[in-house]
């Protein structure tokens, strides 16, 4: 079953869905607010052969299994463990394990085709180090309609990025600026919009279109979508990637965001603070605290104290 469903109303999301919009968005014809369910979204979670114990596991014991049925684990090695867990919601890419612009194109390019065969509403992309919570992501694109242009994530930069288009048949090279969402914190985009970045992304052009321009996956659906399609990116506070200070969310307001996430070993103290269920050696991620906060009746969360 799909667990938190739509019903998960919690308190009002702050911020919702961002601070200052960004770009052309007037919801068509009033409000667009449509009726969305948790079926309706694709969430594709990018991952590699070596992450699929440390990581993976996780993932899979906390917030998939809330969103089983919209999930989908992108990785490059048939892992039968992970096969016999997942089923057919882990898709090998067949793409390289190797951490290049190449190989993480290779995979968004099998991602985002995926997502169009689906034939859901939403595509979301998170990394196998992000906790979602799928309450507060139906709730934000609750907000919009998904036959709109929607492009909504995290910059990890507080500037527009520049890119060379290095195809101008006299050889001479055009530059475009744009903003990206980073794929590190997570970003959706509306079936609407996925299906104008065809002739860019689908079917192997997307690789091409990466090599064009000589960006990484995440700045390129950027460059497709701002650069190429002119449709802005809504900024939006509720994404969160280990490239910003997780320490500042605190308490009730780690349970409203979009997507969370942890430092590498190197930083591993930079993790959201959340207290009062497990200590940081039971839980150094503090994904596992997080979802007995959210779904405390989950079989391995401590039973509630009470009060």
């Amino acid at each position: 079953g799909t667990g938190a469903g739509a019903g998960g109303r919690g308190g009002g999301l702050a911020g919702s869905p961002q601070p200052a919009r960004k770009g052309r968005l007037g919801p068509a014809g009033g409000s667009a607010r449509e009726s969305l369910e948790l079926k309706d979204i694709f969430i594709a979670v990018k991952t590699t052969r070596k992450y699929h114990r440390s990581r993976l596991d996780l993932l899979l014991q906390t917030w998939i299994s809330q969103a089983r049925g919209q999930t989908f684990i992108f990785t490059d090695w048939e892992d039968r463990e992970l096969r016999l867990k997942a089923g057919d919601h882990m898709i090998n890419t067949n793409c390289s394990a190797v951490h290049t612009r190449q190989a993480l194109c290779c995979k968004m390019s099998v991602e985002y085709d995926k997502f169009l065969e689906s034939g859901q509403k939403w595509f979301c992309h998170v990394d196998d180090d992000n906790y979602v919570n799928p309450r507060t992501l139906l709730r934000l694109l609750s907000a919009f309609s998904h036959s709109q242009d929607v492009y909504v994530g995290r910059p990890s930069l507080d500037h527009p990025i520049e890119a060379a288009d290095h195809v101008q048949s006299d050889g001479s090279k055009t530059t475009v600026k744009f903003w990206f969402a980073t794929g590190g914190a997570g970003f959706c985009i509306s079936r609407g919009l996925a299906l104008k970045m065809s002739p860019w992304a689908s079917l192997g052009n997307f690789i091409s279109t990466a090599e064009r321009v000589r960006l990484p996956d995440d700045c390129t659906i950027g460059y497709i979508i701002e650069g190429l399609l002119e449709v802005k990116l809504l900024h939006s506070p509720l994404f969160h990637s280990h490239l910003e200070n997780l320490q500042r969310l605190q308490g009730e307001s780690v349970l409203q965001q979009v997507t969370l996430s942890y430092g590498d070993p190197e930083n591993k103290h930079n993790v959201v603070s959340v207290g009062g269920v497990f200590g940081l050696q039971q839980d150094p991620t503090r994904f596992k605290s997080v979802h007995c906060l959210l779904y405390p009746d989950t079989i391995w969360c401590p039973a509630k104290k009470m009060s």
